[in-house]
């Protein structure tokens, strides 16, 4: 299954009160696991870039000037989006970012119902703890210790690791949790169900026939006696 991980850094937190992207990161995973295909822009915001955001990010006005608009890249980025469901960090913000862009060209909303928002995932999953990215990377032993400001690709790469932790890990197969537990968590279970195959006739007379030619009256013993709690 194909998931986009998406990022994006801002002027401000609120779009509708002129505040805009100037960074998107999104990678590429499938079966939740990287595949090393990303996306990712600096933009210009024709605006300025106030200090609090500056201070999050470390992008300066100055760097952003002459960087492509939105528009230029709206066309690249829905491409890589694809049809994909969006895996994004608390996604109503960054969606309302990316729809007030998109609303700006004339261009199409992005639909809530494709998002995985993780902050609800690992909010359901850790009730009352800390849910901000630093706090899971810290939960889940993910080095933060090169990331002095944020930065779009490198929350999305960091994201794309929380996100198969909050999905069970690397082996989600082996963990073995109660269905109830999987289903508060978000976790599909269908996929975790084991299938029992029973044996062939063929295969029934062929063990009958390897118990038999063993000299061993214990053996003989253990066989009967699961005949006979099966007949």
């Amino acid at each position: 299954m194909r998931e986009v991980v998406v990022d994006t850094e801002t002027t401000g937190l609120d779009p509708a009160s002129g505040h805009r992207i100037v960074e998107i990161g999104a990678i590429e995973l499938f079966n939740h696991v990287a595949t090393g295909r990303f996306f990712h822009c600096y933009l210009d915001p024709q605006r300025d870039v106030p200090a609090e955001a500056f201070a999050v990010h470390g992008l300066s006005a100055a760097f952003l000037n002459g960087k492509p608009l939105f528009a230029d890249v709206a066309d690249a980025m829905l491409q890589f989006f694809g049809d994909s469901p969006l895996v994004i960090h608390n996604a109503a913000f960054d969606l309302g970012f990316l729809n007030k862009e998109l609303e700006r060209i004339s261009g199409g909303a992005i639909a809530r119902e494709r998002c995985v928002d993780t902050l609800e995932l690992a909010r359901r999953k850790f009730p009352g703890a800390p849910a901000n990215l630093d706090a899971l990377c810290r939960r889940y032993q993910i080095d933060i210790s090169d990331r002095s400001v944020h930065g779009a690709l490198k929350d999305a790469k960091l994201l794309a690791r929380v996100y198969l932790e909050l999905r069970g890990g690397r082996e989600p197969g082996l963990a073995f949790v109660p269905t109830q537990t999987r289903r508060l968590t978000g976790i599909d279970a269908s996929a975790w169900i084991p299938k029992l195959v029973p044996p062939t006739a063929a295969e029934c007379e062929a063990h009958h026939k390897f118990i038999d030619s063993i000299n061993d009256a214990l053996w003989k013993r253990i066989e009967d006696t699961a005949d006979q709690a099966l007949a």
